[in-house]
Parts: structure tokens; sequence; C-alpha cells
């Protein structure tokens, strides 16, 4: 599966700086407002709210914080408009890439964007050149792999789930969107609880890259991880 940003940020956060530690909760702010104003400020009904409650959790995200931002939501209180953009783009050896944003400013956004890829060895693509190579699924991932893997991995079938990976020392399983829900629950039932749930960008095919690509490829998607509106990124490298 692809590198992904989030995912890495909230694994990581013991070790991450005060900067690095603020820069994700912009990320995850922006993520709660953004599924408040979607689907509502009450978590109960509205499971991206409640994902992404859980998420800023993980960083320990002062309990105000979260709930201003589902007001800022709701309309409750007033904000600057944050609009959801996708981009696409091509890395290292012609690897596929999105960048999803979440930004007040296209303009600056773009720019931003555009100046990291130029940077590192990327280039911005059109629209629907690399976006038809993924498929956008509920991911939910565990960071170690747990000693009854089994009953795992049948619970999870039994919930719907389409494919189960281990990766970076734990195990990754995806459903269908639709899934990802009853998934989440059915393993929660049975003592699994997940280190993160969310919709993710898979790609259906992958690319090979030598010791110099991923080189490569890690320095831009790092540089684009470090723009103040990239919520994440997705690529299609192995």
């Amino acid at each position: 599966m692809s590198g992904h940003s989030k995912w890495k940020q909230i694994k990581n956060k013991k070790a991450a700086s005060d900067a690095k530690k603020g820069a994700v909760f912009t990320r995850l702010i922006r993520n709660i407002i953004l599924a408040a104003r979607e689907g509502g400020g009450d978590a109960n009904g509205n499971f991206k709210l409640a994902t992404a409650i859980e998420q800023a959790r993980a960083v320990n995200m002062p309990k105000d914080n979260i709930e201003r931002a589902i007001k800022k939501g709701t309309g409750e209180d007033a904000g600057s408009e944050l609009h959801e953009v996708l981009y696409e783009a091509y890395g290292p050896g012609g690897v596929a890439i999105l960048i999803k944003a979440a930004t007040d400013n296209l303009n600056r956004t773009i720019s931003d964007v555009r100046h990291a890829l130029q940077k590192n060895n990327g280039t911005l693509a059109s629209g629907g050149a690399v976006a038809w190579n993924f498929a956008q699924k509920g991911v939910v991932r565990f960071s170690e792999v747990p000693a009854n893997k089994e009953e795992l991995e049948l619970t999870a079938i039994d919930a719907g789930a389409d494919d189960i990976n281990e990766e970076e020392g734990g195990v990754v399983i995806t459903t269908e969107i639709k899934n990802l829900q009853r998934l989440k629950e059915e393993l929660a039932k049975k003592g699994f609880k997940s280190e993160y749930a969310d919709i993710e960008f898979v790609p259906k095919n992958t690319v090979a890259l030598d010791d110099g690509g991923q080189a490569k490829l890690e320095t831009l998607t790092t540089a684009i991880d470090d723009l103040e509106d990239v919520q994440d990124y997705y690529t299609n490298a192995e």
C-alpha cells in the first residue's frame, strides 16, 4: 500500500517535536471541521466525525480544541471557509501521487504544492492523469501483529474485509467504504482495538523503485508533508 502521512504522524506522536505536534493538531482540527460540516456535529450519528475525534484524542488534543472545531464545522462559530482539494502529481520513477489538502487560500496552496514538486523531482499532473489508479477504501490499521492473528483475520473477513496484509510491523485491513464502521466495531467487540481507521486512496497498481528512487521519493513526500495545507498524500510506490 501507499505511504500514508497521517497514520505515520499518529503512530510517531510520542517522538514528535512540539512544532510537528502543532502541525498534526492543525490537520486533525481541519478534519474535524470538514467532517462536522459534511455530516453534522453529533459524533454518534456521524462516523467520519467520530473517526476524526478519535484521531485527535490519539495525539492528546485538548477537549476544548475539539469542541471549537466541531462548532466551526457546524457554523456555530465563525471561521475562514475551508476548501477540500485533491492534486495529482508524478514523482521519481513515474510514481503516481495524490495530495489531499484543506485550505482557506487555494492560490497559496497550489503555489506551495507546485514549488515542493518542482524542487524535489516531481511534477504536477493534469486532472484525472493519476486519480484513475487509486480507489477509495476503508482502512483499519493495527500497529502490531496480534498473537491471535488468525482470529483477527476471521473476524475481519466475516465483517466484510477485502484484504489483510502485514505492513510496517502491524496489520492493515481494507474494506469497502460502506463497511468501514461495521468492520471497526466488529473487531472491537472481539477485543481488537485499532490504532487508526479512515478512508484512504489505495493504489490499484504499484511501481517498484530502486534505492535511489526510494530516497528521492522520501525527500519529495517529506517536502509535501511539511506543507501547511496538506492533509494527506498517497503514492503507488511499493
